[in-house]
């Protein structure tokens, strides 16, 4: 099956959204915890930052990656006229 450009131009949206938050996800999950032991030199709400982070703030960042990328595709969606239809 041959793709028209229309197509095309939505799946490369849709691609360059998944690799950036798959990027922002690298960094909260594994460049975060690589410096655990220097943020853990920092202090949040009375805990040290590298465990907050891991606690707490990368749960949170991991919420806010999903509705960006929900708004998002639901924007690109309408944008490219392929919304579900209620």
């Amino acid at each position: 099956m041959k793709l028209t450009d229309r197509q095309r131009a939505y799946w490369r949206h849709n691609r360059s959204l998944i690799v950036s938050l798959l990027a922002v996800w690298f960094l909260v999950s594994f460049v975060a915890g690589y410096f655990a032991d220097e943020l853990n030199g920092y202090s949040f709400l009375g805990f040290p930052l590298g465990f907050y982070m891991f606690a707490q703030g990368s749960l949170l960042s991991y919420l806010v990656i999903v509705a960006v990328y929900v708004y998002v595709m639901n924007r690109l969606d309408r944008e490219y006229d392929v919304a579900e239809r209620r």
